[in-house]
């Protein structure tokens, strides 16, 4: 494992670098849902962000933040809040190569979770055994996504829809 904390985008647009991390957070906010099209927004303290490929788009989602996402892909990469200090923007915990590394340390603006979050570790979870047909699926899929680590060129050719 690389000591680099490194990520981006799902398609490979946008890459970027972090010299240090702060505190992982988990936002409930309606905003952060929305953003990330989920039941929350998982973000990380990042210090020294430097883009090392493209830069996100950004969409001011309120008076007080923008947020920031690949132009090309659509994935959510930021939100910079008004009035920090400059070299301060949360990143989105699951758009590091490795999310491990920035595990949430607390959750914020609770009054917008939604009522069935705390109860999702004791759903189900369906095994290969119980569900083959899924499995096989899985199996035959090529991802055409961004590998977790720095590329020099990217994409690979015919990755891409024309």
């Amino acid at each position: 494992m690389s000591d680099t904390l490194a990520g981006g985008c799902q398609c490979g647009a946008v890459r970027f670098r972090v010299e240090r991390l702060g505190r992982g957070s988990i936002c409930h906010c309606r905003m952060c849902q929305k953003q990330f099209g989920a039941f929350y927004g998982p973000f990380v303290s990042g210090y020294g962000v430097v883009w090392t490929r493209g830069a996100p788009k950004w969409f001011r989602s309120s008076n007080k933040a923008r947020r920031g996402f690949c132009a090309d892909c659509g994935t959510p990469l930021t939100i910079q809040n008004d009035g920090l200090p400059t070299d301060e923007i949360e990143l989105a915990i699951g758009a590091f190569d490795d999310p491990a590394r920035a595990a949430p340390a607390i959750q914020v603006n609770p009054k917008d979770k939604l009522p069935f979050v705390d109860g999702l570790p004791g759903l189900h979870t369906r095994t290969a055994i119980e569900d083959p047909e899924q499995e096989a699926f899985n199996a035959s899929v090529v991802s055409y996504q961004h590998p977790d680590h720095d590329t020099t060129a990217w994409p690979p050719e015919g990755a891409r829809d024309a």
